[in-house]
């Protein structure tokens, strides 16, 4: 059996509330609280599994890169982040010029967290994220599903994802 875990993380919706806009190059929450609001409430829960790794499974990295995207996050966080499902060479042609639109422009989270996996062979994943379009029912008990308002602030939520993590990690 596979030890290792990856956790397929999303950030908007899930560490703070689905309401982030770039601003001048800079992500801005327009509702009440911060971003990362709910980040310490992910950190608590990992401390248990120190084995999880994290997949940055946000439009951030597509829109701000890997490193800038990875670097908003908790220190507790960042050190366990392998990889993220959008890598800026799907943003190029061949020749190096920028693409306007990508495959995981067009594809649901699912697809696009299907796609990591499967090139990584990894095969105990788990998601947190607030958009559940798309997902294979085979495949959507890997799904903590949050409230795009509430993320990780509601106990149920950080509950469904123990539970998972506590099941994946046997």
């Amino acid at each position: 059996m596979e030890k290792k875990l990856v956790l397929f993380l999303d950030f908007d919706g899930v560490l703070h509330p689905d309401a982030t806009y770039l601003v001048r190059g800079r992500p801005i929450l327009r509702a009440d609280g911060h971003l990362f609001m709910w980040a310490d409430r992910l950190i608590a829960l990992l401390a248990d599994y120190p084995d999880v790794e994290i997949v940055l499974s946000t439009s951030w990295v597509r829109d701000l890169g890997f490193s800038r995207a990875r670097a908003y996050l908790p220190v507790e966080l960042q050190r366990r982040v392998v990889g993220a499902t959008w890598h800026s060479a799907m943003g190029r042609n061949a020749d190096g010029f920028k693409k306007s639109s990508t495959w995981w422009d067009d594809v649901s989270r699912y697809e696009q967290i299907r796609r990591w996996a499967d090139r990584a062979k990894v095969h105990n994943w788990i998601a947190v994220d607030d958009q559940p379009s798309g997902w294979r029912n085979l495949e959507l008990s890997k799904l903590v599903q949050t409230d795009g308002a509430t993320g990780l602030s509601e106990s149920k939520t950080v509950g469904d994802l123990k539970k998972l993590l506590q099941g994946s990690t046997l």
